[in-house]
């Protein structure tokens, strides 16, 4: 009997010591918490008023939303009454080990960093990377979301976007449209390149300078190849290039010009 009073001593002596300590400290980390949300949505409106880049406004606000969070824990932890010192030594091993298991996604951190840096591309921009297209949607901290034409959401790691090879659509305001047409080798190359001048003349879509280009680009195995290239705006790169094919194709029916397609002759004998 005399060990249960003791314990319930004990147990009141604790209570009495840590009870208003612990208390505190979650009132903090939940006040805390709400500052620290309220604080990031106002530097993500103030970075946008400011014109920020768009592509810093997401990583930075949750970098600084970690980094005060982590501030916070540490303080909430002094406040219950653990040492600090030791607490901030047992974090750093912690941090140390969980560094080595987690250093696909520490490299995929540093090639966020990078990206923001050196800004191969920003958020808007179409780009070809690790075997996916689409649009810069976001880049954050960790990964890089693109959404693809068909809008397809696409996560890519940063470390192997900002290392490996990629293209960028959208860096330079105009594009080359290369296409190619075949024609018969009985018909008129000269009456060919003239419906495609034409029709390249007629689209207010494509550039004067650099100058059209319309020239016999390969003699093939059953037709004469002829390579059409003209610049045009990046925004109309796709709308440019469907056109000229079907007017192209249309053009050609009218002027009784032949576009040669693979065919197979079977020849058979009477039994």
């Amino acid at each position: 009997m005399s060990d249960m009073t003791t314990l319930t001593a004990k147990a009141k002596e604790i209570l009495l010591e840590y009870g208003p300590k612990a208390l505190l400290a979650l009132a903090v980390l939940i006040i805390g918490l709400w500052l620290i949300g309220a604080l990031g949505r106002t530097m993500a409106r103030l970075m946008r008023k400011r014109e920020m880049d768009p592509s810093l406004i997401p990583f930075l606000r949750g970098l600084s939303t970690a980094l005060l969070k982590v501030m916070l824990v540490i303080s909430v932890v002094q406040m219950v009454g653990v040492q600090t010192t030791s607490f901030i030594a047992v974090l750093g091993a912690a941090g140390l080990a969980v560094g080595m298991a987690l250093s696909g996604t520490l490299q995929n951190f540093a090639g966020g960093v990078m990206i923001l840096v050196f800004k191969p591309f920003k958020v808007g921009d179409f780009i070809e990377a690790q075997g996916h297209s689409g649009t810069v949607h976001a880049i954050q901290i960790f990964n890089t979301i693109l959404k693809t034409p068909d809008n397809k959401t696409v996560v890519l790691p940063n470390a192997p976007v900002s290392t490996g090879a990629m293209v960028n659509y959208s860096t330079e305001q105009r594009r080359r449209v290369d296409l190619s047409f075949g024609i018969g080798y009985g018909d008129d190359i000269d009456q060919a390149r003239g419906v495609i001048e034409k029709l390249i003349a007629s689209d207010d879509r494509i550039h004067a300078e650099p100058a059209p280009m319309v020239v016999v680009g390969e003699l093939a195995d059953s037709s004469v190849n002829l390579t059409v290239r003209v610049w045009t705006d990046s925004g109309d790169y796709w709308g440019v290039h469907f056109a000229m094919l079907e007017q192209v194709k249309k053009r050609f029916d009218a002027e009784g010009i032949s576009i040669p397609f693979p065919q197979m002759d079977v020849h058979t004998t009477a039994a």
